[in-house]
């Protein structure tokens, strides 16, 4: 199979909609194709900085317009021996990947991000993949990151552009877009994907997905997330997503982006075993690891362990995993 930066809304809705089980067959021979080593990444994510976001995106608890209705409390920027304790703490549970999130639209230099620098760099010393997610960031930002020994930047493209303004306005699409391209520039794998179950219809699932596909390279990381609901923001009252539409999101990414780590993220925690071993089928080949998402809760470590050696997978050693990653070839 080619490797396509080409693909079409219309021929991936297509793949989005089709039958089940042609879905799941398709998608999973893709998957034995480009990832033999039949492995599940599991990656630990850590809020490092939370709330008092300025951003208004309507599901997330962190915007500060939304603490009052939330009950969000702010909490500063950790330090930095505290993060490296929670990393390897993480590591001696299993966790390959590293993951640190600051509730901030965009990065500013000083005393934070050098201390965002360090923490990256004392990931790195322990053999983790160490990503970060800090909002938008100017190239010399990206230069420094990439220098620290970074292995990738999440920065979630969210939905398709057509549905984006529905749910944020306080940046747009390219300033998204743009960011990204910095990370790539500095040699950063990238590690960008979205939400399912905001209100978005399934032709803006497959622009989002055809976003991401017509990048080149595609993204060595696309985490599919399900929205959940949090009381007190815009999105708090909508209904949970049918699982099955959160496994066909997950074979669609798959035969789209075949060498890509598709994380199953946000809303697993509402997956039972069945759904989520489907998930896994459909090509998902990493999970959030540990006991939050930032702020929402997740799945228990030893389940997940569990898991993923009743689907008959292994959990992918530590060191980079990603083709392409300049820190870690």
């Amino acid at each position: 199979m080619n490797i396509r930066s080409n693909w079409s809304t219309d021929e991936i809705l297509e793949i989005l909609e089709s039958p089940l089980m042609e879905l799941l067959y398709r998608a999973q021979t893709v998957h034995r194709e480009y990832h033999e080593d039949n492995t599940v990444q599991l990656a630990s994510l850590l809020s490092i900085k939370t709330g008092a976001c300025t951003e208004d995106c309507k599901y997330c608890p962190q915007a500060s317009r939304h603490a009052k209705a939330t009950g969000l409390k702010r909490e500063p920027l950790m330090d930095v021996d505290d993060v490296v304790m929670k990393a390897r703490r993480a590591k001696e549970a299993g966790a390959s990947r590293f993951c640190m999130g600051a509730a901030w639209r965009e990065v500013k230099d000083g005393e934070d991000f050098d201390k965002v620098i360090r923490m990256v760099k004392g990931v790195r010393a322990m053999g983790m993949e160490a990503c970060v997610t800090l909002g938008m960031l100017n190239q010399d930002q990206a230069d420094r990151l990439a220098d620290a020994g970074l292995t990738a930047y999440n920065h979630n493209l969210d939905t398709s552009p057509e549905f984006y303004g529905d749910i944020i306005s306080t940046r747009t699409y390219q300033d998204r877009l743009d960011t990204l391209g910095r990370v790539r520039n500095a040699g950063i794998t990238v590690c960008s994907g979205g939400i399912i179950g905001m209100g978005e219809s399934l032709w803006d699932r497959a622009r989002l997905l055809e976003v991401l596909s017509t990048l080149d390279p595609h993204p060595e990381s696309v985490p599919i997330n399900a929205l959940v609901p949090v009381e007190g923001t815009p999105l708090g009252n909508r209904k949970l997503i049918d699982p099955i539409e959160l496994v066909r999101m997950v074979a669609t990414a798959r035969i789209v982006m075949p060498k890509t780590r598709v994380r199953l993220s946000a809303g697993r925690a509402m997956l039972n075993r069945e759904a989520q071993i489907l998930a896994l089928m459909a090509g998902a080949n990493s999970i959030f690891y540990g006991e939050k998402l930032l702020t929402t809760d997740n799945n228990d470590t030893e389940e997940d362990k569990q898991l993923i050696e009743d689907a008959g997978m292994k959990v992918a050693e530590a060191g980079c995993s990603e083709a392409g990653c300049s820190s870690c070839s």
